[in-house]
C-alpha cells in the first residue's frame, strides 16, 4: 500500500567544513556538502549545497545543486536549483540558477541566467511561428 523508498547504503554524504580562520587556494571536488566561514580562492564543484556563512568569501567558481550565501561570492556561480541569498550576502560575477529567493538587504551586483526561462522562451517562441 505504501512504496518505500529504497536507501543505498554505499551513499555518503559528506559535510565538509572550511573554518573562519582558514583559508584555501586550489580546486575541490566532492560529493558532499560544504561550509565555508573562512577564504577560498578557486574552483568548488559539487552535487550537493554549499553554504557560505557570514564571515565566509569566496573567490572563483562554484558548480553544486543548491547554495546558501550569507558572505561574500564573486566570480561564476552555477547552481542547478535553488540559490538562497540572506540579508548579509554581496554577490558579483556571473550567476547561472534554477531557482532564486532573495532576502531584503542582500547585494546582488551580477548577470543572472535562469535555466527554467530558456525552455519557456523556446516554448513561446515555437507557438508563435505556428500561429
Amino acid at each position: 500500500m505504501f512504496s518505500e523508498k529504497k536507501i543505498n547504503p554505499t551513499q555518503v554524504f559528506e559535510r565538509n567544513i572550511i573554518g573562519k580562520n582558514s583559508s584555501f587556494v586550489g580546486d575541490i571536488k566532492s560529493e558532499g556538502d560544504f561550509r565555508i566561514d573562512g577564504k577560498v580562492e578557486g574552483k568548488i564543484k559539487t552535487s550537493g549545497r554549499v553554504v557560505i556563512g557570514k564571515d565566509g568569501f569566496v573567490e572563483g567558481t562554484i558548480d553544486c545543486s543548491n547554495a546558501d550565501i550569507e558572505g561574500k561570492f564573486s566570480g561564476n556561480l552555477n547552481v542547478d536549483q535553488l540559490l538562497s541569498l540572506k540579508a548579509t550576502a554581496t554577490i558579483t560575477g556571473d550567476v547561472v540558477l534554477g531557482k532564486l529567493s532573495v532576502e531584503p538587504g542582500a547585494t546582488f551586483n551580477a548577470s543572472c541566467t535562469m535555466k527554467g526561462s530558456v525552455k519557456a522562451l523556446k516554448n513561446e517562441q515555437k507557438i508563435e511561428r505556428t500561429a
